[in-house]
């Protein structure tokens, strides 16, 4: 091993680590992303069926009122 080898391994593990941190910060932000993506999914949902229920009882208050 010459002398100069050592801060070329030196280098390489530094970027080795960056890499790893890299990586995973970007799955992290990816979960992330999965999740906001699935509570949209849910909020569309979930007004949905209010609007579907509100849709429903309208109907029948104008079925009533005949």
């Amino acid at each position: 091993m010459t002398q100069n080898d050592l801060p070329n391994r030196s280098t390489k593990m530094n970027l080795m680590h960056e890499d790893l941190a890299r990586a995973h910060i970007d799955a992290r932000l990816q979960e992330a992303r999965e999740r906001r993506r699935a509570d949209v999914v849910q909020r569309s949902q979930r007004l949905a069926r209010r609007a579907e229920r509100a849709s429903q009882r309208a109907r029948l208050l104008l079925a009533r009122s005949l």
